[in-house]
C-alpha cells in the first residue's frame, strides 16, 4: 500500500487531526505519536480530539496546538438533549482545514468523529482495529500487528500513514505543570501510592499497601494516597491511618495529579491511568498487575518503569520493594 495518503505528497502536509478520545492510559499511549511526527515534520500543526475529562493530557505536550474536547461518555446518557452540542463539535471540525485525520483509537465512536472532518481519514485495517467495523469509515487503512504494546501500535500506524518509520524509544514529550506545592503536602521526599482502580480484581490488598507504606516511612519517604470516589477516599483514609505520616489529599484535578506525580520520589500503582502518567513523566514507577497482562498495556517508558504481576498472579510486598529499588536507580 502506498504511504501517500492523498493526491499531494506527504511533504506538503501542514495540518493534521489526531483522534484518541479515551481512556486516560490510552491517551497517554498516543503522546509519542506527536513527538514522532514533529521529528519528521517540525512545522506540522497537530490538533487532538479527546474526551473532555482527559483534555489536560494532550495539552501537556508542547506539540499539540489545539485540544478539541468531546463528551461521548456524557452524550451517550442522553443523545437527544445533547444533540446541539454534538452538532456543534461536528460543525467546528468540518470548518477546520485539515490535510489528514488519524484515528489511533480504532473504535466506531472515534471513526464517526473522524468523519466529521472533511479530509482524508486514516486508521487501522479490519484485522487491526479494536472494532473492525470502524475500518470501513476510513479512506486509508493500515495493518498493524495486534500482539504489540499499544504505544508501538500507535506509533506504527502514524508512521504508515505519514510515510516514516518510528525509531528509538518512545518520547512522551510532556512535563508536569508548574503548580505551587499545596499546603497539605509538607516539605520532604514523598511517594505516591495509587491504590485505586476501575475493577475490584485489579486491587492490591490493603495489608500489602500498609506494609509497603511502612517500609517507605522507614526510608523517610512520606506516602500520599490519592483517590477519586467515595469508596476510594474511604480506603485512602484507612491506609493513611495505618501508615505513619501518610496523607490522604483532597480530591485532585488531572493537572494537580500530574504535578503531584511529577514531583514524587517514586510512584507505585495498580493498573490505572495515573500510573501510566507517572511513567510518562519519567518518574520511577512500579506497576502492580493482578488481573491483566502488562505485556500489551503495561507501563512502557524505559528503565524507570517496572511491571510486576499478571492475571491471577499478584506480586508480594518483597517483589514490589525490589522493583522499586530497581526503578529508583535508573
Amino acid at each position: 500500500m502506498s504511504f501517500l495518503p492523498f493526491k499531494s505528497t506527504v511533504q506538503s502536509l501542514s495540518n493534521i487531526l489526531l483522534i484518541k478520545t479515551s481512556s486516560l492510559g490510552d491517551v497517554l499511549h498516543n503522546l509519542p505519536v506527536v513527538t514522532d511526527i514533529l521529528k519528521r515534520f517540525p512545522a506540522m500543526r497537530i490538533d487532538w480530539v479527546v474526551e473532555e475529562n482527559f483534555a489536560a493530557l494532550p495539552a501537556l505536550h508542547h506539540g499539540v496546538q489545539k485540544v478539541i474536547p468531546v463528551a461521548i461518555r456524557r452524550w451517550r446518557k442522553s443523545w437527544w438533549s445533547s444533540r446541539d452540542e454534538v452538532h456543534a463539535v461536528c460543525h467546528n471540525l468540518r470548518a477546520r482545514q485539515y490535510d489528514l485525520t488519524l484515528d489511533t483509537q480504532g473504535l466506531l465512536k472515534s471513526a464517526l468523529i473522524a468523519r466529521c472532518a472533511r479530509t482524508t481519514r486514516c486508521g487501522f485495517a479490519w484485522n487491526s482495529a479494536r472494532e473492525p467495523l470502524a475500518s470501513l469509515l476510513y479512506n486509508r487503512r493500515y495493518a498493524v500487528a495486534m500482539n504489540q504494546h499499544a504505544v508501538e501500535r500507535n506509533r506504527q500506524l502514524a508512521g504508515l500513514a505519514l510515510g516514516y518509520k518510528p525509531e528509538g524509544a518512545p518520547d512522551y514529550g510532556i512535563r508536569p505543570p508548574a503548580i505551587v506545592r499545596p499546603a497539605w503536602l509538607t516539605e520532604g521526599l514523598y511517594a505516591v501510592l495509587l491504590h485505586a482502580t476501575s475493577r475490584a480484581d485489579k486491587l492490591w490488598s490493603e495489608a500489602n499497601w500498609i506494609a509497603l507504606g511502612r517500609y517507605l516511612h522507614e526510608k523517610n519517604i512520606r506516602c500520599v494516597l490519592p483517590w477519586g470516589s467515595e469508596a476510594e477516599q474511604a480506603r485512602s483514609l484507612r491506609l493513611a491511618d495505618a501508615i505513619p505520616d501518610a496523607v490522604s489529599p483532597p480530591r485532585l484535578s488531572l493537572n494537580d495529579a500530574a504535578a503531584l506525580l511529577g514531583g514524587a520520589q517514586a510512584v507505585i500503582g495498580v493498573d490505572t491511568g495515573l500510573a501510566h502518567l507517572a511513567a510518562a513523566l519519567g518518574v520511577p514507577t512500579v506497576g502492580i498487575y493482578t488481573a491483566t497482562d502488562p505485556a500489551l498495556t503495561g507501563l512502557y517508558a524505559g528503565r524507570c518503569a517496572v511491571n510486576l504481576g499478571n492475571v491471577n498472579c499478584a506480586p508480594d510486598v518483597a517483589a514490589v520493594i525490589g522493583a522499586l529499588q530497581q526503578a529508583m536507580v535508573c
